[in-house]
């Protein structure tokens, strides 16, 4: 008997692309779409629960470009990568991800498997084979997940398969962050270091970072263009999100730029700051005065902990950190110090 008898002795037509398997009563669909004759089980012998099962797969495949042909992982992954402005770092990280996906990918084809063919089984798999921390497997995850959801928005796929997959919660670091005494007194260490020739450089990095609540990247390419010293204004762009914004020129950011600009008697394009960062200056400061290890993310946690204690409100210090979520970030991670500050307030009231 051939195979199309055997196939329409065992299946029973119940409706339009809804068949029924006579062995076991499960539901398969039958579709042609774009020329191709689909054959597929809806895992399931209840008939109601069928029908809307078979509405889902037409909508799916309604939503997928065949004609696009047959995308490989590894080739998604590179399409994916070339589509992403981050900084050069973040890009290095991602293309070892990249690197090992092609190498360790849980399937006999490795990443030269299709892209329609991903379970969310080899999504878990791929993850489960490395022993990583929280940091890196989530880093890892939204990474694959990324890479899937433009498949979706391309119409190479109809589902990310690592959709459901869920990112691991991270333990809560501990943030050392240095009192303004404690600044004050590093800045001081820094610029009396007489045998470096770079003291003065690292000490004007340091206390600019400091002062101005500025993180590393945005210090390293600020230029004396984007000081505005008439109007009081600074024009920053934040790396980590890609935005530009502006702070005030504070009053002690002003006289500590205007000592810098007599110095050095610079062009309006060139940088401000010619280190690149301060961080074996800053640790050797910390070491020599017995400090914690402050770094330069401390320097920054110092500003929005000062600026909160002196009764800026929580909208105008996210404001100045480039943030553009009205704060929402500042009163999670800086909830233990408006507590604090709440407390002196209810003092008051008495």
């Amino acid at each position: 008997m051939s195979k199309s008898k055997t196939k329409r002795a065992k299946f029973e037509r119940v409706g339009e692309c809804l068949y029924r398997y006579q062995s076991n009563g499960n539901y398969y669909a039958k579709i042609r779409h774009e020329g191709k004759l689909i054959w597929k089980s809806l895992k399931t012998d209840d008939r109601s629960h069928a029908k809307r099962k078979l509405a889902d797969l037409r909508t799916k495949l309604s939503r997928i470009d065949h004609s696009a042909g047959k995308t490989t992982l590894e080739s998604l992954c590179r399409e994916y990568l070339s589509t992403l402005s981050q900084s050069a770092k973040t890009i290095e990280g991602k293309e070892a991800i990249v690197t090992r996906i092609v190498s360790d990918w849980p399937t006999p084809e490795r990443a030269e498997c299709q892209v329609k063919d991903v379970r969310p089984a080899d999504v878990a798999k791929w993850l489960a084979s490395y022993s990583f921390g929280p940091a890196s497997y989530n880093a890892y995850l939204w990474f694959i997940r990324g890479a899937f959801e433009f498949a979706v928005l391309n119409r190479l796929l109809a589902d990310n398969p690592a959709r459901d997959i869920k990112a691991k919660k991270r333990e809560k670091p501990i943030r050392l962050t240095p009192t303004f005494e404690q600044f004050q007194k590093i800045v001081a260490d820094i610029r009396n270091q007489k045998r470096n020739a770079r003291s003065t450089l690292s000490g004007d990095l340091v206390e600019f970072m400091g002062l101005a609540g500025v993180g590393n990247a945005e210090a390293r390419n600020l230029t004396w263009g984007d000081i505005d010293f008439k109007e009081e204004k600074i024009t920053l762009f934040r790396q980590k999100t890609r935005h530009g914004y502006s702070i005030p020129l504070f009053p002690q950011v002003k006289g500590l730029l205007s000592a810098m600009k007599k110095r050095a008697k610079p062009k309006p394009g060139q940088k401000v700051f010619t280190t690149k960062d301060a961080k074996k200056a800053l640790a050797a400061a910390c070491e020599r005065l017995k400090y914690s290890h402050f770094d330069h993310r401390s320097l920054r946690r110092m500003f929005v902990t000062r600026a909160l204690q002196q009764g800026v409100d929580v909208k105008t210090v996210a404001a100045w950190q480039g943030h553009h979520d009205g704060g929402k970030l500042i009163l999670s991670t800086y909830s233990h110090v408006l507590s604090e500050h709440s407390d002196r307030m209810a003092k008051l009231m008495s």
